[in-house]
């Protein structure tokens, strides 16, 4: 699991998951992850473009600090390609009606 992030115009937070958000994935993200979220100054866009597979924990984490956002007044969205084994996952966990999912950035 690899993250990387740029800030984009408005303060918006592009955060980018690349590889498999498995347990292990989880375990080796989940502190910079936070500290991305903790310390960025706007809403925060969650990019799993590059994500090949997802699991309960990697959606708990995402859940989770959703909702960590929502409490200090920011939000968070999610950005996946439409059609992807990832995008199946969030929809079949109902995702979609805890944080907003876009198919691209200008929809974002």
């Amino acid at each position: 699991m690899a993250i990387s992030y740029s800030d984009l115009n408005g303060g918006v937070r592009h955060i980018v998951l690349s590889g498999r958000l498995n347990f292990h994935g989880v375990e080796k993200m989940i502190e910079q992850f936070s500290a991305l979220l903790s310390s960025a100054t706007a809403d925060v866009l969650v990019d799993l473009a590059h994500t090949t597979l997802i699991c309960s924990m990697g959606i708990r984490a995402l859940v989770l600090n959703a909702r960590h956002m929502q409490r200090r007044g920011a939000r968070m969205a999610l950005l996946v390609d439409d059609g992807t084994l990832v995008s199946t996952t969030l929809r079949a966990a109902g995702v979609e009606a805890v944080l907003p999912v876009y198919t691209s950035v200008a929809d974002a």
